[in-house]
């Protein structure tokens, strides 16, 4: 009897076992399924949020940068070309000749036409500076610049457009004897 009861209980302890195998089998099974959801959901979030991202990178800055090439028209600089100016310069030495041949820099194309009409008035006030000019300060090269400055500031005083005015004075020939 004790063989027979002892197996009994080696069935009975195998059949705790196999519930007990089962039972846990089962939360594994609902445990892994659980955690295998979790990290699907992440993967396609983290794909997701990639490829969003990917899409505004590329093509916003392809649109960005095609937007530029539109609105960033190449400046093409116009230039007016003057006639010679020649002119005494004040000296107590002797006289003085300066031969200045200069361009313009206009700010757009537009104001080309309108500055051809009014040169006469531009030629006559950079005369009039160019007179007023002594030597000594023809020779320094901060004279030049101040004469460059001062011939924009006398021309778009006289040109007094909205639509332009003249960007840089250049000089071509500038010869003094």
């Amino acid at each position: 009897m004790a063989a027979a009861e002892k197996k009994k209980k080696d069935v009975k302890e195998d059949a705790e076992d196999e519930n007990e195998k089962e039972g846990e089998g089962q939360p594994e099974k609902k445990g892994s399924k659980l955690k295998l959801i979790i990290i699907l959901v992440v993967v396609v979030a983290l794909l997701g949020g990639g490829g969003a991202a990917a899409y505004f990178i590329l093509f916003k800055a392809k649109s960005q940068t095609a937007d530029k090439k539109q609105e960033a028209k190449p400046q093409v600089a116009v230039f007016l070309p003057m006639d010679p100016f020649i002119v005494n310069l004040i000296d107590n030495e002797g006289e003085r000749y300066l031969k200045v041949v200069m361009q313009l820099e206009l700010s757009d194309q537009l104001m080309l036409e309108e500055v051809k009409k009014i040169n006469p008035k531009i030629r006559d006030a950079i005369l009039e500076l160019l007179a007023a000019k002594t030597y000594k300060e023809m020779i320094d090269p901060l004279g030049k610049q101040k004469l460059r400055d001062e011939i924009t500031m006398r021309s778009n005083l006289i040109i007094n457009s909205p639509k332009g005015k003249v960007v840089k004075v250049y000089f071509t020939e500038f010869v003094i004897q």
